[in-house]
């Protein structure tokens, strides 16, 4: 049965894709409970640091489920409908007021590489293998994947990527810049570096990934005025003089996210 699991250890969430048999392909059903699960996530204050993967090491996720297709996405309504339902999710994780970190073990095609990339950090075991196949399949790709798409690897990059639904292997991957780097175990690197993560300021980090969206959306006085707001809520909050003073004490600090 196609599901989206959700854990909290700590300040860590972890969501895992699931759809046994189809290489974790995301089904509709999928796509609206990954966007209701990121809302979910986004009101949970204690949670700092999102990790996405898919069930097992065989698969992140090997796209959108084509089975679906002709009853999901045969007729106007219906492809709009689903398309909604992508955005939601995609924007849902570039969105969340933390960072989100894509942990990737083999196939990773389609709509899964718009999840991958619409992640703030990409990790992937040596096993991982990209492809953005739409051309083979002759469907649309709408505007914002593609852009997204060129904010992370640059259009050169991007439209090589696309033109030639070519698959690429991890090593690839990374000299494309689509990956932070390769893990042989990338499951465990990403747990680590997501408990690391969690141990820094939470009003930082929003303020970070505000600004980092921000930059890669273009020349935006609102989301440059609303980077300024959550800079100087950085500035005014209980974090900074805890963190200022865990610094002069020489110990780890202890932030509440206030």
């Amino acid at each position: 049965m196609p599901e989206v699991l959700h854990t909290i250890d700590g300040h860590v969430a972890t969501i895992t894709l699931r759809n046994e048999g189809r290489f974790n392909a995301m089904s509709l059903g999928m796509w609206n409970t990954l966007g209701d699960t990121l809302d979910l996530l986004q009101a949970h204050a204690d949670v700092r640091v999102v990790v996405l993967r898919g069930d097992g090491d065989k698969a992140f996720v090997s796209g959108a489920d084509i089975s679906e297709f002709g009853a999901q996405r045969s007729d106007p309504a219906g492809v709009q409908a689903y398309d909604i339902a992508v955005r939601r999710a995609q924007q849902g994780i570039t969105t969340l007021r933390c960072p989100v970190i894509a942990a990737i073990s083999g196939i990773c095609y389609g709509g899964g590489l718009g999840l991958a990339l619409a992640c703030d950090l990409r990790y992937a075991a040596s096993n991982a293998r990209f492809r953005m196949p739409a051309g083979r399949l002759g469907l649309g790709y709408a505007l914002d994947g593609i852009k997204r798409m060129v904010d992370v690897l640059g259009p050169a990059r991007s439209a090589e990527l696309f033109y030639t639904a070519s698959v690429c292997d991890a090593a690839q991957a990374l000299a494309m810049g689509l990956l932070n780097a390769v893990h042989d175990d990338v499951f465990a690197h990403v747990q680590r570096l997501a408990a690391d993560i969690a141990g820094n300021a939470p009003l930082t980090l929003a303020a970070g990934k505000l600004a980092f969206n921000t930059v890669l959306g273009g020349s935006d006085p609102a989301g440059a005025s609303a980077v300024d707001a959550a800079v100087k809520a950085c500035f005014d909050s209980s974090d900074y003089i805890e963190g200022r003073a865990a610094f002069a004490q020489k110990r780890a600090p202890r932030f509440t996210g206030r």
